[in-house]
C-alpha cells in the first residue's frame, strides 16, 4: 500500500486505495488508477536508473584513479631497484673496483679536510665581518642596506658548522664535539641578531609596504624564499634518509648543505599574525569603551589588506599568494576576535549589538577588496546570528529585570522598614514614590537601545517583557502592601507605631497609578504609560501593535485605576480598624442611643481630608470620599451582629436615631457636591431599608419589603436580613421561614455588584 504526503527523499506520494476505494461505485476509478500508478512507477524507475548511472560513474573514476596511483608506486620502486641494482653490479664488472672505490674515498676526504680545515680558519674572521654589517643594518633598521650580505654570509657559516658537526658525530668523537661546539658557540649569537633583524622587518611589512620601501620588501622575500627552498630539501633529505637511508648516503648531493630546518617562512607567518594581534588588542579596547565606533577602530584591518593587494602581491613569490594568505589570516584572527567577545557572558548589550551590525559591514568591505563571503571562511560569527540576537535581546530584558528588582526592593525596604525620607512630593506637591520616574526612564533608555538592533521582532519581544514586569509591578505593589496593612487590620494589632507613614504610603502609591495614565489635553502633557506607548510604537509591527501591544495597554491602564482605587480602600479600612475599633461594635446597642458616635466619626474623616487634600492627587478625592461613605455605610448596616443589639419597636426611639445618623453622615458629604449628589445619597437610602425591614409586620407586609428589596439590590444577602430580623424584640421563627419561602421563589436577574454584596 503507498504512503500518503510526500516523503523529504523525494519520492512519490501515492494515496491510500482504502481511502479511494471506499464504495461499490469507485471501481470504475481502477483503470484510471493503474494508468496513474503505471506513470507514476516508470518516473520512479527512471530516477532510480539515473542515480544508479552516476553512482557507477563515480565508482568507476576512483576505481581509475588507484590503479594509477598503485602504477606510479610500481614504477618508482622498480627503478630504485634498477639503481641498486646497477650499483651492485659496477662493483664487479670493473677490475679492481674496490681499490679504486677506496681511493676515490681518501680524495673525498682529502678534499673535505681541506676544505673544513680552511672553513675553520676563516670562521672568526667571516663572523667578525658578519657582526660589522649588523651593526651598521642596527642604525638604518628601516632600509638595512647589509641583509642580503649578512644572509649568505650567516648562510655559509651555518652550513659549514652543520656540516663539521655532523662530521664530528659520525666519528663518534664526543671530546672533539664539545670542543667544536664551544668554537662555534659565537654563531649562536650572531643568528639572533639576524633573526631580530629579519623579524623587525617582517614585523613591519605593511609600514613597509605602506611607505613604498619596495627594496626592503623584495630583499625580504628573496631570504624568506632561499630558506623555504632549503627547508623543502632537507625535509625531502629527511624523509629519503627514512626511507632509504643506505641508498641516500651514496650520493654526495644528499649529504652536503643545510642539515636542519630553520621555519624562516613560518616566522614570517607567526610575524604577520603577531602584527595583527597587536592591532586587535588595541581595538578591544577602543570597542568596549565606545561600541558605536567599530567601524573606525577597525579602518587598519582593511588599509593593510589593500596595501597587501595593491603594494605587496607583486614584490613577493607569487607562489606564496601573499594577498590570500594575509586575508586568511586576518579573517581567523577577525572571527576569533568576534567570537571571544560574544563568548564573555559580561559583554555589554551595546558591544553586542554593534558586533551584530558588523558582520554584514564587514562583508561588504571585504567585498571591495575582491573577496566573496564563500571565500572567507569560516564565518566570523559562527552563522550564530540568530542565537546572537536572541542573547542579546536577553540581556536587554535581564536588564530590565534586574532593574526592576533593585526598584522594587527599594519600595519594600522603605515601606516595610517606614524609611522617614523615603518619599518625595512632585511640583504640585503630592505624595510620589522616589523610584517611579527612575523606572520609566530605565524603560524608556531600553526601548531606546532595542530600536538600535532595527528588528521589531527583537523590539516586540523586548516590549512583551517589559509588559510582564509593569504587570508583575502591580501585583507585587498590592500583595506588600496588603501583607502590610493586615498587621494593623489583624484582632490585637491597634498598634499606632508607623501606621502614618504607612498611610502616606498608600496615598504616594495611589497618585503613582495615577501618574501614569494621567494625560492632560489641554496642556499637551502625557502619563508615563502613554509615552511609553509612543517610545515603542513606530519600532514595531503594526499588527502587534493591534493585536498585542493595544491590548496589553489597556490591560495596564485598568490595573493602574484598580491598583490606585485599591490603596484608597486600604487607607480607608486602616481608618476604621485603628481609630474606630471600639466605636463601631456600640452601633445600635443601648449606649448608641446617647453617644455621637458617627459625629465622631464624620469629625475623624474630616482631619483626614484636611491633612490629605493637599497631597493628594485631586482626581482621587472623590474616590477617597466615596470609599470612606461606603465603607461607613457597610459597617454601620453590619453593626446588626453587634453583641447586645434588640430594637424595641414601640420603646426605643431608634427611628430618629438612624435619621440623625444619617444627616450626620450627609452634612458632611455634602462638601463633596460631585460625589454626594451622584452616588453617596443614593447608597445611604439602604438605611431606609433597614428601617422598613425593622416596623413591617409580621406576615405578608414583611415578605412584601424583602421582595421590593431583593428586586432593588439583586445581591442581597438572606443571611444579613436574617440578622436584622433576629434583633426585633417581636422576632418569631416564622418570619425566617416566610422569607426563605419568598427567596426560593424569586428569579431574579444578575446585575452590576452593589453595595449589599459586601453586607453580610
Amino acid at each position: 500500500m503507498a504512503r500518503e504526503g510526500g516523503d523529504s527523499d523525494g519520492t512519490l506520494a501515492m494515496p491510500r486505495l482504502d481511502e479511494i476505494l471506499r464504495h461499490p461505485e469507485d471501481l470504475d476509478k481502477i483503470a484510471g488508477l493503474k494508468a496513474e500508478y503505471s506513470r507514476k512507477k516508470g518516473a520512479v524507475d527512471s530516477q532510480l536508473r539515473e542515480g544508479l548511472r552516476h553512482q557507477l560513474e563515480t565508482v568507476q573514476r576512483s576505481i581509475n584513479a588507484l590503479t594509477e596511483g598503485q602504477r606510479q608506486v610500481t614504477k618508482t620502486r622498480d627503478e630504485l631497484q634498477t639503481i641498486d641494482k646497477l650499483c651492485a653490479e659496477s662493483q664487479t664488472s670493473v677490475d679492481d673496483f674496490a681499490q679504486i672505490d677506496r681511493l676515490a674515498k681518501v680524495q673525498r676526504n682529502f678534499e673535505a679536510a681541506l676544505m673544513m680545515k680552511k672553513g675553520l680558519e676563516n670562521f672568526s674572521t667571516d663572523l667578525a665581518e658578519v657582526e660589522e654589517l649588523l651593526r651598521e643594518d642596527d642604525a638604518d633598521l628601516e632600509n638595512q642596506p647589509n641583509l642580503l650580505r649578512v644572509h649568505m654570509l650567516i648562510s655559509r657559516l651555518r652550513d659549514f658548522r652543520d656540516e663539521a658537526m655532523d662530521q664530528i658525530r659520525k666519528a663518534r668523537d664526543p671530546s672533539s664535539e664539545e670542543t667544536l661546539a664551544d668554537y662555534f658557540q659565537g654563531l649562536d649569537s650572531v643568528i639572533d641578531w639576524f633573526d631580530e633583524h629579519l623579524g623587525t622587518a617582517c614585523m613591519n611589512l605593511i609600514p613597509l609596504v605602506q611607505s613604498d620601501n619596495r627594496s626592503m620588501v623584495v630583499r625580504l622575500g628573496v631570504i624568506v624564499m632561499t630558506e623555504e627552498k632549503n627547508d623543502a630539501t632537507v625535509r625531502a633529505l629527511q624523509e629519503a634518509q627514512k626511507d632509504h637511508q643506505d641508498l641516500a648516503g651514496r650520493f654526495k648531493s644528499m649529504n652536503i648543505g643545510p642539515k636542519t630546518v630553520r621555519g624562516y617562512k613560518e616566522k614570517l607567518l607567526q610575524a604577520i599574525q603577531l602584527y595583527a594581534e597587536n592591532q586587535f588588542r588595541e581595538t578591544k579596547e577602543e570597542f568596549l569603551g565606545d561600541p558605536e565606533n567599530l567601524d573606525k577602530s577597525f579602518k587598519w584591518y582593511f588599509n593593510d589588506l589593500f596595501s597587501v593587494q595593491q603594494g605587496m602581491q607583486a614584490l613577493l613569490p607569487k607562489k606564496w599568494k601573499i594577498y590570500k594568505t594575509y586575508t586568511n589570516i586576518y579573517h581567523r584572527m577577525m572571527h576569533d576576535f568576534l567570537i571571544e567577545l560574544i563568548n564573555d557572558p559580561e559583554l555589554p548589550a551595546d558591544n553586542l549589538l554593534a558586533i551584530l551590525h558588523w558582520s554584514e559591514k564587514y562583508y561588504k568591505k571585504m567585498k571591495k577588496l575582491n573577496w566573496k563571503q564563500s571565500d572567507l571562511q569560516p564565518n566570523i560569527l559562527d552563522d550564530r546570528e540568530p542565537e546572537l540576537i536572541r542573547q542579546w535581546q536577553n540581556i536587554i530584558i535581564k536588564a530590565v529585570e534586574e532593574w526592576m528588582d533593585r526598584i522594587t526592593e527599594t519600595d519594600r525596604k522603605g515601606l516595610v522598614e517606614r524609611i522617614p525620607d523615603s518619599l518625595d512630593t512632585n511640583a504640585e506637591g503630592y505624595f510620589r514614590t522616589k523610584t517611579l520616574p527612575d523606572m520609566w526612564r530605565m524603560l524608556h533608555e531600553q526601548i531606546v537601545a532595542s530600536g538600535a538592533s532595527s528588528r521589531t521582532d527583537v523590539v516586540e519581544g523586548i516590549i512583551g517583557a517589559m509588559f510582564r514586569v509593569l504587570k508583575s509591578r502591580q501585583t507585587n505593589w498590592q500583595m506588600l502592601l496588603e501583607e502590610e496593612c493586615g498587621k494593623y487590620k489583624a484582632v490585637g494589632g491597634d498598634q499606632l507605631e508607623g501606621l502614618q507613614l504607612l498611610q502616606d504610603w498608600l496615598i504616594a502609591v495611589a497618585n503613582d497609578q495615577i501618574a501614569c495614565i494621567d494625560d492632560n489635553d489641554e496642556s499637551g502633557q502625557l502619563g508615563y504609560l502613554s509615552r511609553f506607548k509612543r517610545d515603542f510604537e513606530l519600532s514595531v509591527d503594526p499588527k502587534y501593535m493591534a493585536s498585542r501591544a493595544i491590548p496589553e495597554l489597556d490591560s495596564l491602564r485598568d490595573g493602574y485605576v484598580d491598583l490606585s482605587t485599591f490603596c484608597l480602600t486600604q487607607f480607608v479600612e486602616l481608618v476604621f480598624a485603628v481609630d474606630f475599633r471600639t466605636t463601631i461594635p456600640e452601633f445600635f446597642t443601648q449606649k448608641w442611643y446617647g453617644d455621637f458616635a458617627i459625629k465622631r466619626i464624620t469629625s475623624t474623616f474630616e482631619d483626614y481630608m484636611t491633612d490629605y487634600a493637599a497631597v493628594l492627587h485631586p482626581s482621587l478625592t472623590d474616590i477617597l470620599v466615596e470609599e470612606l461613605s461606603d465603607e461607613l455605610l457597610v459597617r454601620y448596616l453590619s453593626s446588626v451582629r453587634n453583641k447586645g443589639v434588640k430594637f424595641k419597636r414601640h420603646v426605643d426611639p431608634y427611628t430618629d436615631k438612624f435619621k440623625d445618623d444619617v444627616l450626620t453622615v450627609f452634612a458632611f458629604f455634602q462638601k463633596y457636591p460631585d460625589s454626594f449628589a451622584s452616588t453617596i445619597k443614593q447608597k445611604w437610602r439602604l438605611v431606609d431599608w433597614l428601617l422598613r425591614l425593622l416596623e413591617a409586620e409580621k406576615g405578608p407586609a414583611l415578605v412584601a419589603v424583602y421582595e421590593d428589596f431583593k428586586k432593588e439590590y439583586w445581591d442581597l444577602q438572606l443571611s444579613w436580613v436574617e440578622a436584622v430580623l433576629r434583633t426585633r424584640d417581636d422576632f418569631e421563627r416564622s418570619m425566617i421561614s416566610a422569607i426563605k419561602t419568598k427567596a426560593a421563589e424569586l428569579s431574579i436577574e444578575r446585575g452590576t455588584e452593589t453595595l449589599m454584596s459586601r453586607v453580610r
